[in-house]
C-alpha cells in the first residue's frame, strides 16, 4: 500500500556477553605465627581478581585456595562491624571497603596489621588495650535525674546535630592506630576513646560531662594530641576526629561543653 510505513525486522538474536576482565594482583602480606616465628616476615601471593573485588576478597581467596593458615578478622564485610581494619599500602583502611580498582595494581599491594597494638598473629592484633581506653571514658548515657513529666528525655534537632558526627564510630581502631603518639605512648587514650567521650559529653540528655572531662584532662588525655590529622584521614566513616578532639579540649578549658539550649 502506498504511503504505508515500512516495518524493519528486529534482530532478537542474543548477543554474546563480553567477559569481565580479570587480572593477577600481587599481595605482599606481613606474616607472623607466635608458635614458630621469632619475627614477622613478608610473604607474597599472586591472586586472580576483578576490578570490583576488595582486599577482603583477595584475603579470602588466599585463605580458601592457597594458604589456610592466613589469619585475619572480619565479620559483616560491609564496613559496619569494624573488624577488618589493617594497613594497606601504608594507610589504615577497612579491607572490606578497599576496592582493587582504587589501588595501583601495577605494583604489589602491601598488607599488614595495624600499628600500636600487640601483634597476635598475621593481621590480628590484641584489641584489649584499645577497648580498655574506650571503657574508661564511660561510653554510655548517664542521667540520674528523672525526665520532665516522667516521660522521654526530649532533644531538639540542633541538640542532636551537635554530636551527630561522633555517633558514627564503629570502633575499628583505624584512627587510634594511625596516631604517632599512640604508637610511642601506650598510655594515651587515643582518638577513638576521645571521639566516643565527645559523643556523650555533647549530648544534652547526659549528666556526666564533667566526669568525662576530668578523665580526659590528664597527661595521657586530650593534651597528648598533636593535631597531625592522621586520625581524620584514617577514619573509614568520615568522622572529623581531630575537630572532635579540639572541641573536647575547649570544653575542658571552659569546664563544660557548649550545647545548644534548644
Amino acid at each position: 500500500m502506498a504511503g504505508a510505513a515500512t516495518l524493519e525486522a528486529v534482530d532478537n538474536t542474543p548477543k554474546a556477553e563480553v567477559p569481565i576482565q580479570s587480572f593477577t594482583v600481587t599481595l605482599i602480606i606481613r606474616r607472623f605465627d607466635p608458635e614458630k616465628d621469632a619475627e614477622p616476615y613478608w610473604q607474597d601471593f599472586d591472586v586472580e581478581l576483578y576490578a570490583t573485588d576488595r582486599i577482603l576478597d583477595a584475603l579470602h581467596k588466599i585463605k580458601w585456595e592457597t594458604d589456610g593458615s592466613l589469619t585475619f578478622r572480619r565479620s559483616c564485610a560491609h564496613g559496619i562491624c569494624g573488624s577488618d581494619a589493617m594497613r594497606i599500602n601504608g594507610r589504615n583502611r577497612l579491607a572490606c571497603k578497599t576496592l582493587i580498582k582504587d589501588l595501583d595494581i601495577t605494583k604489589p599491594i602491601y598488607v599488614e596489621a595495624i600499628k600500636g597494638l600487640p601483634l597476635e598473629k598475621d593481621l590480628i592484633v590484641d584489641m584489649e588495650p584499645f577497648f580498655a581506653s574506650y571503657r574508661e571514658i564511660q561510653p554510655f548515657l548517664i542521667a540520674d535525674s528523672k525526665p520532665k513529666d516522667g516521660k522521654e528525655r526530649i532533644q531538639s534537632v540542633a541538640q542532636r546535630e551537635r554530636f551527630d558526627d561522633t555517633t558514627k564510630c564503629i570502633l575499628c581502631a583505624a584512627c587510634t592506630s594511625s596516631c604517632p603518639v599512640f604508637w610511642t605512648d601506650g598510655q594515651y587514650f587515643g582518638p577513638a576513646a576521645i571521639v566516643n567521650a565527645h559523643r556523650f559529653i555533647f549530648d544534652s540528655r547526659d549528666e556526666a560531662a564533667k566526669v568525662r572531662l576530668d578523665i580526659l584532662n590528664d597527661k595521657e588525655g586530650v593534651w597528648r594530641c598533636r593535631t597531625t590529622f592522621n586520625c581524620t584521614e584514617a577514619c573509614p566513616r568520615g568522622i572529623e576526629v581531630t575537630k572532635a578532639i579540639a572541641e573536647v579540649k575547649a570544653a575542658v578549658l571552659r569546664g563544660k561543653p557548649d550545647i545548644p539550649k534548644k
